[in-house]
C-alpha cells in the first residue's frame, strides 16, 4: 500500500438541501413573480408584501421557540383579535379622562403587551402545572378568545376613535428612511430571535427539550419553566403585533386574526424548523413568511389561480413540508 493511498481523503463538504430548500424556493417564487408580472419587484409592492407580512413573522419568531421545544399554540389568532379588542376598549374608555394624546395610544400598548403576554402565561401554565397536553390547550383557549370578542363587541365590530385613529396612524403607516414601522419592528424581532435561539442557554434549552425532554431533565435543565417561557414569549410577540395591527384599521371583530395560527405554524415549518420540536431556525421562519407573503402577493398580481385558494395551497405546502423531514428523519 502506498502512503497515497494510506494518507486521509479530507472531509467532503456537502449541502445541507433542507437548509438551503427554504431559500432555493424563495428565489424561484421571486423568478415567477418577476416572469408573470413587471410590477412584481416595485418599491411598493416588495415593502407592501413586507409590512402585510410584518404581523405573522413576528408571531411565526415566537412560534418557533414553541415549536422547537415540541410545543404547539393554536390560540394565536383569536388571542390576536382578543388582544386588539381590549387595547381598543381601553383606549377609547381613557380618551375622556387623558384627551386625544399619545398618553393614550402610550396606555393602550401597554394594555396590548400585557394582555398578549398574560394570554401565553395562561397558556403556558395550563400546559406546564396542569400538565394538559398543548393541542387540547390552545384548541380551548382559541374558542375562549374568539368568543370573548364576539361578546365584547356584542357580535359586531370595536372601533376606535377616530380621534385616536389619527394619533395612533404614523404606527402602522409611519416610515423611517422610506421603510415602515411594522417592517422595521419584524426585523428587530427576528434579529433578536435568531441571537437568543442561537447563542444563549433559552435558546439551548428549548432545542434540548425538543429532542429529547428525559434527557434535558436529566442535564438540570428546568423543563416546565422553560417550556412555560416560550408560551409567555409568543404570547408577547402576539401582543407586539397586535399593537402594529390595530392602527391599520383601528377596529377588532370576531374575524379579526382567523388563520393566523395557520399562517405562522406554516411558516415555520417551511422554515425547516421541525414539527416534532428539537431543531429550530428563526432565519427559516422569516423565509417561510416571506414565501407565504409571495404566493399571496402572485395570486392576487395574476389570474393563474383563484386568490380565494391561498388558504389550500398553504395547507398543501404544511403537507409537503411535513412529509419531507419525514422522510428527513427516515433516512437518518
Amino acid at each position: 500500500m502506498t502512503e497515497t493511498d494510506t494518507r486521509k481523503a479530507p472531509p467532503r463538504r456537502t449541502i445541507n438541501l433542507h437548509a438551503v430548500g427554504p431559500l432555493i424556493a424563495l428565489v424561484v417564487l421571486v423568478l415567477i413573480g418577476m416572469g408573470l408580472n413587471d410590477n412584481f419587484l416595485s418599491y411598493a409592492n416588495i415593502t407592501n408584501v413586507l409590512a402585510r407580512s410584518a404581523f405573522i413573522g413576528i408571531i411565526a419568531v415566537g412560534m418557533t421557540f414553541v415549536i422547537t421545544a415540541g410545543g404547539l399554540d393554536l390560540s394565536v389568532g383569536s388571542m390576536a383579535a382578543f388582544v386588539a379588542g381590549v387595547m381598543i376598549m381601553a383606549m377609547n374608555a381613557l380618551l375622556p379622562i387623558m384627551g386625544g394624546g399619545i398618553g393614550v395610544i402610550l396606555v393602550g400598548i401597554l394594555v396590548g403587551l400585557v394582555t398578549g403576554l398574560f394570554g401565553g402565561l395562561v397558556n403556558g401554565l395550563l400546559i406546564t402545572r396542569a400538565r394538559i397536553e398543548a393541542f387540547i390547550v390552545t384548541l380551548g383557549t382559541m374558542g375562549i378568545y374568539r368568543s370573548l370578542i364576539t361578546w365584547l363587541a356584542d357580535g359586531g365590530t370595536l372601533s376606535l376613535n377616530y380621534e385616536l385613529s389619527e394619533v395612533y396612524r404614523p404606527v402602522y403607516y409611519g416610515t423611517v428612511l422610506g421603510v415602515s414601522w411594522p417592517i422595521i419592528v419584524f426585523a428587530l424581532v427576528a434579529i433578536g430571535g435568531e441571537v437568543v435561539m442561537r447563542h444563549t442557554p433559552f435558546g439551548r434549552h428549548c432545542a434540548a427539550i425538543g429532542s429529547n425532554e428525559q434527557v434535558a431533565r436529566y442535564s438540570a435543565v428546568n423543563v416546565l419553566r422553560v417550556r412555560a417561557l416560550t408560551y409567555v414569549l409568543l404570547g408577547l410577540l402576539v401582543g407586539v403585533a397586535t399593537v402594529m395591527y390595530v392602527p391599520r384599521l383601528g377596529s377588532a371583530s370576531a374575524t379579526t386574526g382567523v388563520l393566523w395560527e395557520l399562517e405562522a405554524i406554516a411558516a415555520v415549518i417551511i422554515g425547516g424548523t421541525m414539527l416534532k420540536g428539537g431543531s429550530g431556525r428563526v432565519w427559516g421562519t422569516v423565509v417561510g413568511v416571506l414565501i407565504l407573503g409571495l404566493i399571496g402577493n402572485i395570486l392576487n398580481l395574476t389570474d393563474l389561480v383563484s386568490p380565494y385558494l391561498n388558504g389550500a395551497i398553504q395547507g398543501i405546502i404544511i403537507i409537503l413540508a411535513v412529509v419531507l423531514q419525514r422522510e428527513r428523519r427516515l433516512g437518518h
